[in-house]
């Protein structure tokens, strides 16, 4: 056939590549039938390029947010060397990412952890990772518009009081929820407007603070200030390493909007893996740049200099050219905001195709022309606001709501890689277009064992002189949520109206669902 179209294969679109090395040229009906395999027929338009979904990863990732975020905290608790739990988390968060990369090409599905733990367990165990997943998704978006809020009114020039934080913070979800309205194209299009910006601003940040500013040598990196007092370094370490824990997570959403992505079996392993290596390149470097320009380090670890980086922007800059920074940095976290959005609604939306939670009938529906579905957006507004105004009655209630993100997103992401584990163990072998081959399993068990870890290092309670509640907050909200998905399910069991597909990895699956089924 010497004069076949070069994007058509002559192959069976869903034959599983054995061979992970195995060219594959996409056929343009390939995604539709894959995704009708699976039992969906998408509204979807696939509108967003490769490098527009690892933008969206990215600016989910945001390194400039994360460490400017918790920059002080780390420095204070482990001093330099906590820099290198950059590192060692992006190597942890490398195992995970890869088990993902073999789940989402095998299954393309819109909203993620959810769709995933349903084919790889089943019914019930999947509602309960998408719940404490959806939860800390929108906590998180709440906390990032929230924490937007004091840098849009300095460059305001603003006191940013209470009030102002609230309502600067407001407008930050607001243009989010205006872009995710507009459709998948302009939230690709902003996605890597943002992810540029984004790059750009730490890179020249980064490299005017240490031509411009360094106050140390490389060798501060390993100089722990004391920090460890009459104990192990080790413990001081742990805390500190909660910047490296809490910032490698954004993968994640490239696979979210799989069913706007053409050949996400390829695309988003891809995509998934680039924002690893990148996103955590960057953080690193903005992390560096800033301890080597620190002026006075135990002052930072004494609590006398709590603002670190606004005090480092302003020295380095001038108040105007702060400004400029702060800019960037909004820019950063507005485009965070948006793509956690863009997650949280594919997240809801998935739930409500499924028929799997209270108000599916307005969660699933579309808007065929912007190719959204906007209630499973506006839910994705609605909440995190409502969580943001709530902070101007109990500034504690919301510290301790927000104290459950990271731990929820971890927890979502390890009842996957468990989930995933357990069905290699059943006999799954993974058969999409990405696959480890017979390093699956090593790093399978490599990313549960790494997932726990960082998971009982963000629950260990470091502040004794509080009340027991305070000192436990982390897990005591991660027990609350748990428990309150578990009430739900036992009042409104809506798990079981869906006749979606589930246990599909696991060889059998068919046969048990028709044996179970009376049940």
């Amino acid at each position: 056939m010497s004069n076949r179209d070069p994007n058509i294969s002559d192959r069976d679109p869903l034959a599983p590549y054995s061979d992970p090395g195995e060219e594959y040229i996409h056929h343009p009906d390939a995604d539709a039938h894959h995704l009708r395999s699976l039992g969906y027929e998408s509204e979807f338009k696939r509108e967003m390029s490769p490098w527009a979904n690892f933008s969206l990863g990215f600016t989910y990732l945001s390194p400039v947010v994360g460490v400017y975020t918790i920059f002080a905290y780390a420095l204070a608790s482990g001093g330099p060397p906590m820099i290198w739990s950059f590192l060692l988390v992006g190597a942890g968060q490398l195992m995970v990412a890869l088990v993902f990369s073999e789940v989402v090409a095998q299954y393309p599905v819109a909203g993620g952890v959810y769709p995933w733990a349903r084919r790889l367990w089943g019914r019930k165990f999947a509602w309960m990772t998408g719940w404490i997943y959806l939860v800390a998704l929108l906590v998180t978006i709440a906390s990032v518009s929230y924490g937007a809020g004091p840098y849009m009114a300095t460059m305001l020039g603003l006191e940013p009081s209470v009030n102002m934080t609230i309502l600067c913070a407001l407008a930050i979800l607001a243009l989010a929820t205006v872009i995710n309205f507009m459709g998948t194209r302009v939230l690709a299009a902003v996605a890597i407007i943002g992810f540029t910006a984004e790059l750009l601003g730490a890179l020249v940040v980064g490299l005017w603070l240490l031509i411009a500013h360094r106050e140390h040598n490389l060798g501060v990196l390993f100089d722990s200030f004391g920090t460890e007092g009459n104990h192990s370094y080790m413990w001081a370490f742990a805390a500190a390493a909660l910047i490296g824990i809490y910032q490698y997570y954004g993968f994640e959403a490239c696979g979210d909007v799989a069913e706007e992505v053409p050949n996400p079996g390829v695309i988003i392993p891809k995509a998934m893996r680039r924002t690893i290596y990148i996103g955590g390149a960057a953080a690193t470097f903005v992390c560096l740049a800033l301890v080597l320009a620190v002026t006075d380090i135990p002052a930072v670890i004494s609590g006398e200099q709590t603002d670190p980086v606004g005090t480092l922007l302003t020295e380095a800059f001038g108040t105007t050219g702060a400004r400029i920074v702060l800019a960037v940095v909004l820019i950063s976290f507005l485009s965070c905001a948006m793509s956690l959005q863009a997650a949280a609604s594919r997240l809801a939306y998935s739930y409500g195709r499924d028929d799997m939670i209270m108000g599916s009938s307005l969660l699933k529906k579309f808007d065929a022309n912007r190719a959204i579905p906007p209630y499973a957006l506006l839910v994705a507004a609605a909440v995190p606001a409502l969580i943001v105004i709530g902070s101007k009655f109990s500034a504690d209630a919301l510290t301790k709501i927000v104290s459950f993100a990271a731990l929820g997103i971890y927890m979502g992401f390890q009842m996957v890689v468990l989930a995933a584990l357990r069905a290699r163990l059943r006999g799954w072998v993974p058969s999409g277009k990405y696959t480890l081959g017979k390093w699956g399993l090593p790093v399978n068990i490599i990313a549960l064992a790494y997932g726990v870890i960082a998971m009982i290092n963000m629950c260990w309670p470091r502040t004794p002189d509080v009340p027991w509640y305070d000192n436990w907050i982390v897990l005591l909200s991660g027990l609350a949520v748990v428990a309150l998905g578990l009430v739900y399910m036992l009042v409104h069991p809506s798990y079981g109206h869906s006749d979606a597909p589930y246990d599909t990895a696991i060889p059998g699956g068919e046969e048990r669902r028709t044996v179970d089924a009376p049940a």
